[in-house]
């Protein structure tokens, strides 16, 4: 997949197919989106492309706006690679480009800078500043344009029609198997391990504390979850436990993201940590002593591993 980050010195290449979207957490939904995309790239002897952002246009639009994503734009850009599109063109989102109506920004940007001749829109997709135009409007300023536009299907699983927000309720509510489901792929965070509260050392449960503070990624409901996690640098999963939650049995306040590493021993302060959720244990409870917590743990880490070894025989 070929990088493309749109600037004064970027010009026309070959002609494109694309779609345009901000793509957070590049799910089942986009997937189906952009395999139309490239179908439609090799059935017109052009090259696909992916059109997003770098920012949330939300977060350059309202400055007191904490956006809560799916995937980092590293990760997203890693989700696009696997999906077999030629291209992803990633957009500097400013006040100046939200300021362009969508018959500017398909003039000036969709066919003057990156020669889309066809554009393929998701089914709910609206841009252009106010996003007051809709599928009719594409159509008939792309007719002018010379850039055909076309109208994706929604993707649905049970019913429901996949969309980001969605798949963030399902990770808020700590639906992580069905959220899993939608995304395609294990929901996964990336956060920094730094040094906590050490209470789970002293129950024989030693742990890396996680800050997401500069990943702006969704954390999800407060529980015990099975995960997989590697450093960032690494490949290699390893089984894990991770609790989400205020320590409520030591009076905590404040939230906490920890991750205990089966067989694992080694310093990784400093690292950056990424933790996929595979099943969900158990809301986080008070226990009335430290003791008690440390049994409810060992039991979970019981359960985590045996759901582990029972999909490891599913898969042979």
């Amino acid at each position: 997949m070929n990088k493309i980050y749109l600037d004064e010195k970027t010009t026309p290449g070959k002609p494109l197919v694309a779609t345009i979207g901000f793509f957070d957490g590049v799910h089942r939904g986009h997937q189906f989106l952009i395999k139309q995309v490239c179908d439609e790239a090799k059935a017109s002897g052009m090259e696909s492309a992916v059109i997003t952002f770098d920012e949330h246009p939300r977060k350059v639009l309202h400055q007191d706006y904490q956006p809560r994503l799916l995937s980092t734009l590293e990760e997203k850009l890693i989700l696009l690679s696997r999906t077999g599109i030629d291209n992803a063109v990633v957009l500097h989102f400013d006040r100046e480009m939200a300021g362009l109506s969508a018959h500017d920004f398909m003039e000036k940007v969709l066919r003057d800078r990156l020669n889309v001749k066809k554009l393929i829109i998701g089914y709910d997709n609206r841009f252009g500043h106010n996003r007051a135009e809709g599928f009719d409007d594409y159509v008939r300023m792309g007719h002018e344009m010379g850039i055909e536009v076309i109208q994706s299907q929604a993707f649905s699983l049970n019913g429901v029609n996949v969309s980001s927000s969605y798949i963030r309720k399902l990770i808020e509510k700590g639906e992580l198997e069905l959220a899993n489901k939608c995304l395609g792929y294990p929901y996964a965070i990336y956060g920094k391990v730094v040094s906590g509260y050490q209470e789970g050392r002293k129950l024989g449960f030693p742990t890396a504390n996680l800050d997401l503070s500069g990943s702006g990624q969704l954390v999800p409901a407060n529980g015990v979850y099975g995960v997989k996690v590697r450093l960032q640098d690494s490949m290699q999963y390893r089984r894990g436990m991770m609790n989400i939650g205020t320590r409520p049995t030591f009076n905590g306040k404040n939230l906490s993201i920890e991750a205990y590493i089966f067989d694992f021993s080694g310093d990784i302060y400093g690292q950056t940590l990424v933790a996929a959720f595979i099943h969900r244990i158990r809301d986080e409870h008070k226990f009335d002593s430290a003791e008690e917590l440390a049994e409810q743990m060992r039991n979970d880490a019981k359960i985590i591993e045996e759901q582990f070894d029972k999909e490891s025989e599913d898969e042979e």
